[in-house]
């Protein structure tokens, strides 16, 4: 994680109502960055790269936040008032345009699959429906 892209996800950050907000912003942000990032045909050093992000979110959020953490956060229903807000998403678009607001359902699909890898559970609720509307939306495109 560079320092450009710390930056900007500071500044996204800043951009929140109030601690809650900016807290929530934040982590559905870097989430995304993270998982966009996957999206390479390069090795991966996940050791690396998760040193990286935690040591960011260590200074940004404080202890007993990590990328596993806002990974889990993004799988779950708390997400929801987060992608489904128009401010959310156009300070997404402006301080991270590298990660396109279409390519969103995607990663969280993405990062859903996961969470049924390790918990064995198929993801179901109202992030689920979220993600097929937005995709049917979308229509038969493929993700990043």
């Amino acid at each position: 994680m560079n320092t450009a892209t710390q930056d900007k996800l500071l500044a996204l950050m800043r951009e929140g109502r109030d601690r809650t907000e900016s807290t929530d912003w934040f982590r559905v942000a870097l989430g995304l960055v993270y998982l966009a990032g996957l999206m390479t045909k390069e090795t991966i050093d996940f050791k690396k790269v998760d040193r990286s992000f935690n040591r960011f979110i260590y200074h940004a959020l404080g202890k007993g936040h990590s990328i596993a953490s806002v990974l889990q956060y993004m799988s779950g229903e708390k997400v929801m008032p987060v992608v489904e807000s128009g401010r959310f998403m156009d300070a997404f678009r402006r301080h991270c345009p590298e990660v396109p607001p279409e390519s969103i359902p995607f990663l969280l699909e993405l990062n859903l699959g996961v969470a049924k890898n390790i918990s064995g559970l198929d993801p179901a609720g109202p992030l689920a429906d979220w993600i097929a509307r937005q995709k049917a939306a979308q229509g038969p495109a493929e993700g990043p």
